[in-house]
């Protein structure tokens, strides 16, 4: 009777190679028999390995499904009314496809390659074991961690949104086989996050054997700004004016803001010196722990004066200015 490959690894026949790979792990770790001495579970263990080579292969898999037996398919032949005949053979090994899916012998070492919530549901006697392999071999070791530092603009600061960031990695899989891997991880920036933050994707390092990979660390940075300062959840935003402007009034000052509208601010009937200020409420950067309280925009102003006076001007001022 052929054997039910799909229900072998607790999954769907629709399922995807993710899907497949997650059920391998599970199982494998599960019924290993360095750890699992439980009877029956070493044959289980290889009967997961014959599931998993079976199904993570597309043209086996594909003959499986449409013969239903992977111990014997039939192709199609050129020939008319003939079918040419191949013969799948499990070699029996799950050992081996144990050491090309995690890259190591030692269940321990598979182990420590994921996170606690990939684990596998034990039986109660195995659920405690030191995080070290059998022989006294030392505790696995995770790589230090990859930083970089994220320029982020004051802009995706106040919306929020996805940074995108390409990383090269080095695997290295059963066999002593190494390939390159290039992989974006998706950043995510929430509204109002302050400079220093730091944002982890855990074991997304170098894969090597024996070694938990490096978590990826990216510091979150403030992008110098063009047109404001920040200050906590305030930004301040400098004004060029003229003397005239200054001393006479009459000046509505057209102000940005993050949203990109124009705010416009009167300033008539104002006499504004070198440390006049202006508060202007709710358009600063979003508070991180609750994006509907905004801070406040601080407008100062940088007075511009002539360079030169004629004699007759000055003499105008004197009589004018107290």
């Amino acid at each position: 009777m052929a054997k039910d490959y799909y229900k072998i690894l607790e999954i769907n026949k629709g399922a995807s190679d993710d899907e497949i790979k997650k059920a391998y792990r599970k199982l494998a770790l599960k019924y290993h028999p360095d750890k699992n001495k439980e009877r029956g579970a070493e044959d289980k263990f290889k009967e997961v390995a014959e599931a998993y080579e079976v199904l993570s292969n597309k043209e086996k898999r594909q003959a499986y499904d449409q013969f239903g037996n992977a111990d014997y398919t039939e192709y199609p032949s050129s020939r008319p009314n003939q079918h040419q005949q191949n013969f799948y053979t499990f070699q029996g090994d799950g050992r081996q496809t144990f050491r090309d899916f995690f890259g190591t012998d030692d269940i321990f070492s598979a182990f420590s390659q994921f996170s606690s919530f990939d684990f596998p549901q034990m039986n109660p006697q195995f659920d405690s074991f030191p995080s070290r392999s059998f022989g006294g071999n030392s505790y696995m070791k995770q790589d230090p961690p990859i930083q970089y530092e994220l320029w982020v603009s004051l802009e995706d600061i106040y919306r929020g949104g996805i940074k995108k960031y390409k990383i090269n990695k080095t695997n290295y899989v059963g066999n002593g086989q190494v390939y390159q891997e290039e992989k974006i991880l998706n950043i995510e920036i929430k509204p109002g996050w302050k400079a220093g933050t730091k944002i982890t994707f855990p074991k997304e390092g170098d894969k090597r054997p024996n070694i938990i990979p490096a978590d990826i660390i990216f510091i979150l940075r403030d992008q110098p700004h063009k047109l404001f300062t920040r200050v906590d959840n305030d930004i301040e935003y400098s004004a060029s004016i003229s003397l005239k402007e200054a001393l006479c009034g009459n000046l509505i000052l057209n102000v940005p803001t993050l949203s990109g509208e124009i705010r416009k601010i009167d300033f008539r009937n104002e006499i504004i010196t070198p440390y006049t200020t202006k508060i202007i409420p709710n358009f600063g950067l979003p508070n991180h722990k609750d994006p509907r309280m905004f801070g406040s925009m601080k407008i100062n102003f940088k007075i511009r004066f002539p360079s030169t006076l004629s004699q007759d001007e000055r003499n105008q001022l004197m009589a004018i200015l107290p």
